[in-house]
């Protein structure tokens, strides 16, 4: 079994909690909102058989600190960015999920000289449009709080029954205790990843790309709807469909996400 270190850096955003593992060329991974590098265990052990993996717990996520301000997307890349300093790391390939995508997108779109390769994960990509306004939008009803904002943990049934297009196709209690445990480190500044995603100009973003992308959709994701014109944002990108895929595919797909960032990601020999 591969061995995934831990570290803590400091920024301007606080204390980063990060997992580090393998070696050769690095790839930092991205995580979803309201969660934390904890749901990619199993993406980061397979990947680390062939390159440096680093994942980050965003400010007031996982066992990062906890910030009061707003936090934007670019705030995001620049803890990455500065956890690419601390490690001596140039140039590093991409892979983000949901909210992680949009800091893949605005780290490599910001700082192309030192991105190789991005990977984009369920990319929420939603056109015309501002994403609290569609259905599959989180919400208060279905991330439930005490009378004082701290969130209350759910069961798998409630997530199928209320939550279904945030879960995955077949989820574990495994999947469940982390994805409760990563909502009680967050607390009531869980909604903080969603707010800057709001925010974002994920179109605008897409557009800067220049470097080689690959997309992944879920092919149960509620978003894959709108691949046509996400993609007419990304020309030659190209995108891929997991089959019996939904949400946390980085969690339920690992292998076949980790797969396809070997064949992608080896690619680049600039």
């Amino acid at each position: 079994m591969t061995e995934i270190q831990r570290g803590l850096l400091k920024t301007r955003l606080g204390t980063i909690h990060y997992r580090s593992a393998g070696h050769g060329d690095a790839v930092l991974l991205f995580h979803i909102n309201q969660q934390s590098s904890a749901l990619m265990l199993e993406l980061i052990e397979d990947l680390a058989a062939d390159f440096h993996v680093l994942a980050m717990d965003y400010p007031s996520h996982g066992m990062s600190d906890h910030v009061a301000e707003q936090p934007s997307i670019g705030d995001y890349a620049d803890m990455a960015l500065a956890l690419m300093d601390a490690h001596g790391i140039a140039r590093a390939h991409l892979i983000g999920e949901a909210v992680g995508s949009l800091v893949a997108t605005d780290l490599a779109g910001r700082h192309p000289d030192r991105v190789g390769r991005v990977l984009l994960v369920s990319c929420p990509y939603l056109p015309g449009v501002p994403l609290s306004a569609t259905p599959g939008d989180v919400t208060a009803d279905i991330r439930p709080a005490d009378a004082s904002g701290f969130p209350l943990t759910r069961t798998i049934e409630f997530m199928l029954e209320r939550d279904p297009a945030h879960a995955p196709m077949k989820p574990t209690q495994s999947w469940m205790d982390r994805i409760n445990r990563s909502q009680m480190e967050a607390g009531r500044n869980r909604w903080q990843a969603l707010d800057a995603l709001r925010a974002f100009d994920l179109a605008g973003g897409l557009r800067r790309l220049r470097c080689p992308v690959r997309v992944l959709m879920g092919e149960n994701f509620y978003f894959l709807q709108h691949r046509d014109e996400m993609m007419s944002h990304l020309p030659g990108a190209t995108l891929r469909v997991v089959p019996n895929g939904r949400f946390c595919v980085t969690w339920e797909h690992a292998a076949t996400v980790a797969q396809e960032a070997r064949d992608f990601l080896r690619t680049d020999t600039t």
